[in-house]
């Protein structure tokens, strides 16, 4: 039996992971949180430097083929009571639909409008899904150089705004650090950093999120706080109805 194992970590050392396999590990460390409530601080940031700051309720609820979640706006008071909710689908496109109190009504967004930006920060309605490796393609091994992996995907979705996505996931702990959105032209469009990783036993969750995009010189950055998992949420606390509420 121990030969047979030193014959794996050989193999494994040898050959190394395929970018598919990093980004199962990827997702595996992130899964098993049941549910989760957390408090979003988000700052947007323009080309000059100047700030604006908003805040956020956020609920989230795990799921096999795909999480649901539901963020409300606290701050500022323009804006306060929009809701965000979002089914996401590993094997198809996302179901997406926005609440504006301004207009009393709930608004869907289409697929096709996936890659527009959401309430004017450098996320688009796209990048607010949870990262499910079966929803790209991958070719080929991964890299690895100075503990980071270096993995490329595409995302099947013919409507995603992004031809390729480049992560670099830690490969001790497989918690992705930066990853790099290139348009549909190839150009590099935005480069996303996280940190301030959180670890629920053995879960993590993201502490910080900051989204540079590199075209317009713009940056958004989200702050995780006060978040804490299994409350014991159920699929009846994300019916659209609630969206109205």
């Amino acid at each position: 039996m121990k030969v047979f194992i030193f014959i794996l970590t050989l193999i494994s050392s040898v050959f190394g992971l395929s970018n598919y396999e990093v980004a199962k590990k990827s997702e595996a460390v992130m899964s098993g949180f049941k549910d989760s409530i957390s408090t979003i601080e988000m700052t947007l940031i323009n080309a000059r430097g100047q700030k604006k700051f908003r805040t956020m309720r956020m609920k989230v609820l795990e799921g096999k083929k795909g999480d649901k979640s539901l963020m409300e706006f606290l701050t500022p008071a323009d804006i306060k009571g929009t809701k965000f909710l979002n089914y996401e689908h590993v094997d198809r496109d996302d179901d997406q639909w926005i609440y504006l109190p301004a207009l009393r009504r709930v608004k869907r967004i289409a697929s096709k409008n996936k890659s527009g930006s959401f309430m004017g920060s450098e996320f688009s309605f796209e990048d607010l899904s949870a990262f499910h490796a079966n929803s790209y393609k991958y070719e080929g091994d991964a890299q690895e150089l100075d503990g980071i992996y270096k993995t490329t995907c595409t995302p099947i979705s013919k409507y995603s705004g992004y031809k390729k996505l480049i992560h670099f996931v830690d490969a001790k702990t497989f918690l992705i650090q930066k990853v790099e959105y290139y348009d549909r032209k190839d150009k590099l469009l935005k480069v996303a950093t996280f940190k301030d990783y959180k670890k629920f036993v053995r879960v993590y969750r993201i502490g910080k999120i900051t989204m540079k995009n590199v075209q317009n010189n713009k940056t958004t950055i989200l702050v995780f706080k006060d978040e804490k998992i299994k409350n014991g949420l159920t699929e009846k606390d994300f019916y659209k109805r609630y969206l109205k509420r």
